[in-house]
């Protein structure tokens, strides 16, 4: 069963990292099918770390943050050493990894990098470290694309240097930064009363732009991973809507979604 909104449900937030992963894959099945001869998009990962004190680190994405078991303080695992000491080290958390998708062509030279926005990307630290790697892929002739379906975080500090005007905040959004002299940056506001947009993709100059179609993509997300049986849309949405508190409302009683569970 769809969801009760008709675009992006703002109910689905708090599974975000089962939501991230299975969009990611969405999105490159998507792309596949409609790539120019010469282009293939590939999933790639890396990962942060988040806790209370550290909210946010950057690991390349050949690198592993391991939570060792209490229960192996004197076994010698593979490619680690043992040893004898009245206490051992843990993680506090584990790792979070993200991943994104990139166009290449058959050489492997990246042509477009597309990001599904995490928290991670819109807090501090992690949002100045998000920003240098924006700005250090379109320096290198890299195309990135943007788009943020959660609420959490700063989502104007991530888009700076450019502002958003006005007229177009919205819930939610996606950006587009094209590489090259002069660079163009585009928005596409996403609300919550509208099916999600296509959003085109760039790709070389001699392409038309692909379309992601995210409302396809999001769609074949929820309903795989079952969340009409599991999400309570009785229960009031945290953190509140406040423009469209009223309008929420409104659509699930009249869907009937509201007190169905």
């Amino acid at each position: 069963m769809k969801s009760p909104f008709p675009g992006m449900d703002p109910y689905i937030e708090p599974h975000w990292l089962d939501i991230h992963t299975a969009i990611i894959g969405e999105a490159r099945r998507a792309l596949n099918q409609s790539l120019p001869f010469g282009l293939v998009a590939r999933v790639e990962e890396r990962i942060a770390v988040e806790s209370e004190d550290e909210p946010f680190r950057g690991i390349g994405p050949d690198v592993r943050v391991l939570n060792p078991s209490s229960t192996d303080t004197s076994e010698e695992g593979a490619g680690s050493i043992a040893i004898e000491a009245p206490f051992k080290l843990m993680v506090e958390v584990d790792p979070i990894i993200e991943r994104f998708v990139r166009v290449i062509d058959e050489s492997g030279q990246l042509i477009t990098v597309i990001e599904f926005v995490s928290p991670t990307n819109k807090r501090s630290p992690g949002i100045e470290s998000y920003r240098l790697k924006r700005a250090d892929l379109l320096n290198a002739g890299v195309h990135v694309v943007e788009i943020d379906l959660i609420r959490a975080g700063n989502w104007r500090a991530l888009m700076r240097p450019e502002r958003c005007p006005p007229e177009a905040v919205s819930t939610y959004r996606a950006a587009i930064r094209t590489s090259g002299r002069p660079r163009a940056g585009y928005l596409f506001p996403i609300t919550l009363r509208k099916p999600l947009p296509e959003i085109p993709v760039p790709l070389r100059r001699e392409d038309k732009p692909a379309l992601l179609p995210l409302q396809a993509l999001f769609d074949a997300v929820y309903e795989d991973g079952r969340y009409d049986r599991t999400i309570d849309y009785a229960q009031p949405l945290n953190p509140c809507l406040e423009e469209d508190f009223d309008w929420v409302e409104a659509l699930l009683t009249e869907t009937g979604w509201r007190g169905s569970k």
